[in-house]
């Protein structure tokens, strides 16, 4: 059986959690995927399918901004053409950046990561939901299977589109536990961290109300943020931001960091939480979303809307730090990307002999 691997909406760097699942998922199946796979990749990142046979879609025309984006999709979309052609040989097409271009006319996976334009439609521009409405929930509809990434997900994209559950398979994201590893050799410092960019739904806010109630109890203590997009002037005393980093110096954060928090209001998996937990890092993160069931008893949870529950759980984090470290490197080990690459395998089977 062969996949076909469409990625052509992937532009490095902007895709955020996506382009991680996307590209791990593709080399996860080049170590142990059971079928053959042959990725369709944008000119912006022809190494996007890692080791997997890949062609470069050059008839797409791929861009970084929004506009070129979607004139982009939709011209695939309406005249597919030549690159529609690339996929004849698949048996099965798998969409894991959602929306599906350039349409294929097979058996059709599509993975969608959450649905939180229908669930906080106050936090999208009217355009965005438009686009979503199109791009992301009528192409869910359409697909012969779903891949959502937390069960969490799959009851809200049950309750929002009105799927049939049989067709909506919850497969966790994994962990590149060579890279997100403890190092006994370094040194906690006392600082928090929280890799966010400042969308609304990372409620900095609020967290920065509550790190001033925990810096009032403990002065040496400093936030520190990473993710583009944090004006360094404005920032509350005692935060910092490192702007965008790379995934070795995410890690060595975590390394150093006395305590993840993570304060989202809305998360359909939540990475970082299970990166930090890998890297040795207790985590205290928000009941929101997922959240819960990703971290399961190896973190600390409070309420994020609340700055004194967001203020307790980091205190009781900090309190606790030696008994979570243990708890969250048990939870992390459960989490890899071989596990999530293998059971894409059995959607990719039930699709074809659907």
């Amino acid at each position: 059986m062969l996949v076909g691997l469409p990625l052509l909406t992937l532009v490095p760097g902007i895709s955020g959690g996506s382009e991680t699942y996307a590209r791990e998922l593709c080399r996860a199946l080049a170590r142990v995927g059971e079928h053959e796979y042959e990725a369709l990749v944008p000119t912006l990142a022809p190494d996007a399918g890692g080791s997997l046979p890949s062609v470069v879609a050059a008839g797409y025309r791929a861009s970084t901004s929004t506009p070129g984006r979607l004139r982009a999709m939709g011209s695939t979309w309406l005249r597919p053409g030549p690159l529609r052609r690339q996929l004849e040989r698949a048996d099965v097409v798998h969409y894991p950046l959602t929306v599906p271009v350039p349409p294929a006319g097979k058996p059709t996976v599509l993975s969608l990561l959450d649905v939180q334009h229908l669930d906080l439609p106050e936090l999208f521009p009217r355009g965005e939901r438009l686009f979503r409405r199109l791009a992301y929930d009528r192409a869910a509809r359409g697909a012969g299977s779903v891949v959502v990434i937390s069960e969490w997900v799959k009851e809200r994209v049950v309750a929002r589109l009105g799927l049939d559950p049989e067709r909506v398979h919850a497969i966790h994201l994994g962990v590149d536990h060579e890279r997100f590893s403890p190092d006994a050799s370094v040194a906690r410092e006392p600082f928090l961290l929280y890799p966010a960019r400042p969308w609304p739904h990372k409620n900095h806010a609020r967290l920065y109300d509550a790190f001033a109630r925990v810096r009032a109890e403990r002065p040496e203590l400093r936030l520190v943020l990473t993710g583009v997009g944090h004006a360094p002037a404005s920032l509350p005393e005692g935060v910092e931001t490192c702007g965008g980093v790379s995934t070795d110096e995410l890690v060595s954060l975590y390394r150093r960091a006395s305590a993840l928090v993570f304060p989202s209001l809305y998360e359909g998996f939540g990475l970082p939480p299970v990166e930090a937990m890998a890297c040795g890092c207790p985590v205290a993160a928000s009941d929101a979303g997922s959240l819960p069931e990703v971290v399961g008893d190896a973190a600390v949870i409070f309420d994020p809307r609340e700055p004194a529950s967001i203020a307790a759980g980091i205190s009781e984090t900090l309190d606790r730090a030696d008994e979570l470290r243990r708890r969250g490197l048990a939870r992390a080990a459960g989490f890899t990307w071989d596990a999530t690459a293998l059971a894409h395998d059995r959607v990719y089977e039930a699709a074809f002999s659907a």
